[in-house]
């Protein structure tokens, strides 16, 4: 899990860096999510055994799925059906005590205008992938959740 979300992160600094793509507000955004569930993945594999730290990243996990669902959906939303009225935020909007973009403008910098479509794969945008991966995020730790209410009887 923790891997994947750091692949994804990856991708997402070669789109900027290396293609020149500028990430929007709306990414940024769905880039804390998936650092969320990175961290979520860290979490549960320091002690998975202790039940405390196993129910911490799992709700960690599904938190951040969750958030990074809305998001892309909403930057969708933006996208497809673009309007002065249904736009983001011109700047990152992150708590005082955790500047981001100021401590590390290279990865959380907002440049890009939400309702440009600057990539696609067969047919769809980023935010229309990350739907996908969010999802699938989610349903993973439903999973999980109902998973932890059943013993495992290893012989």
């Amino acid at each position: 899990m923790a891997l994947i979300a750091f692949i994804l992160e990856c991708t997402a600094l070669y789109f900027q860096h290396v293609m020149k793509m500028q990430p929007c507000v709306m990414c940024i955004y769905e880039r804390i999510a998936l650092f969320g569930i990175m961290i979520a993945g860290l979490i549960g594999a320091i002690a998975p055994r202790n039940m405390i730290i196993r129910w911490l990243a799992i709700i960690i996990w599904l938190y951040a799925a969750w958030r990074g669902l809305e998001l892309a959906w909403e930057h969708t939303m933006i996208q497809l059906y673009p309007s002065p009225f249904n736009t983001c935020d011109f700047f990152v909007n992150f708590p005082e005590w955790l500047p981001l973009n100021q401590w590390v403008p290279a990865v959380f910098e907002a440049t890009g205008d939400c309702s440009v479509r600057q990539w696609d794969f067969l047919g769809m945008d980023m935010p229309q992938w990350l739907i996908g991966v969010y999802a699938v995020y989610f349903i993973v730790g439903i999973i999980v959740v109902i998973s932890q209410f059943f013993s495992s009887q290893r012989q």
